[in-house]
């Protein structure tokens, strides 16, 4: 008893993995960074915020959850995503 349990879903986050992969799109297309990231952010559909997150941003949100705050949310989904999963 006491135990909760959520996730945690990112979507397009700003992480040096994402950085790599920006300037392998870069070398392989022959274009600017900013074509290149406006070129993966289209692979995902787009971002209806119009940026990548942050991992702050998603770390604010995990402490928010193991915080004293949260204590009555259990068993929640939460999408981090910038508005792109579509959900009502």
């Amino acid at each position: 008893m006491g135990v909760r349990v959520n996730t945690v879903t990112p979507g397009y986050i700003a992480t040096p993995l994402a950085a790599a992969r920006i300037t392998q799109i870069m070398d392989q297309a022959g274009i600017s960074e900013a074509e290149a990231e406006t070129a993966l952010l289209a692979t995902i559909g787009g971002v209806p915020l119009g940026r990548p997150g942050t991992a702050a941003e998603v770390a604010q949100l995990v402490a928010f959850l193991v915080s004293d705050a949260a204590a009555y949310i259990t068993g929640s989904e939460f999408v981090i995503d910038g508005g792109n999963n579509r959900v009502l």
